[in-house]
């Protein structure tokens, strides 16, 4: 006489994962909306989520509440992300170039589809990036053109990031100076 085994259908990690997904997405989307995302940052910062919930696969069948593990999981995306939108706004860290011509061209009621209007914001642009003082055209150059920080600047250069900052400041409002006396014309 053959004894039978119990067999327990115990859903894998993988799909305790993907059942997770289907149910708790939504909210936690909504979540991080909420939380002052966009809409495309609020996408990545999921995919992050479960990215980082997958790396962590193994650990899953030790996780009894897996969907207030992922809420714990996304309060800490959201903080990191909160932590590094302070640090680049303290660091003076921001688009020149997008920021500018875009208020230059909402200001002006331009239609910003317009490749006339979209070559002349950029030629005026470069115009007043070329009139600004050395020390704050470099930093605009390595910032926005080399896509560099304000640390790896600072390396190179030996200036310190205080230092660096203030000079973008003084160069953003500079630019920002020109491109409206440029508008007005």
């Amino acid at each position: 006489m053959k004894t039978m085994i119990p067999t327990t259908t115990e859903p894998t990690a993988a799909s305790r994962l993907e059942e997770s997904y289907i149910q708790d997405r939504s909210s936690l989307f909504a979540r991080v909306r909420a939380a002052g995302r966009t809409l495309e940052e609020a996408e990545d910062i999921l995919q992050d989520l479960y990215a980082e919930a997958l790396d962590k696969i193994p650990l899953l069948p030790e996780i009894r509440n897996l969907g207030g593990w992922l809420q714990t999981l996304l309060t800490r995306r959201i903080i990191d992300w909160w932590r590094h939108d302070r640090v680049r706004k303290n660091a003076g860290e921001t688009g020149v170039a997008d920021e500018v011509i875009q208020e230059i061209i909402d200001s002006a009621c331009l239609n910003p589809l317009d490749e006339y209007v979209q070559d002349a914001v950029i030629d005026a642009l470069y115009s007043a990036i070329a009139a600004l003082p050395k020390k704050q055209r470099d930093v605009i150059r390595y910032q926005v053109f080399d896509n560099r920080t304000f640390r790896e600047i600072s390396d190179q250069t030996g200036i310190s990031i205080n230092t660096l900052t203030a000079r973008k400041r003084a160069a953003v409002s500079a630019l920002g100076i020109s491109l409206r006396r440029w508008m007005e014309e």
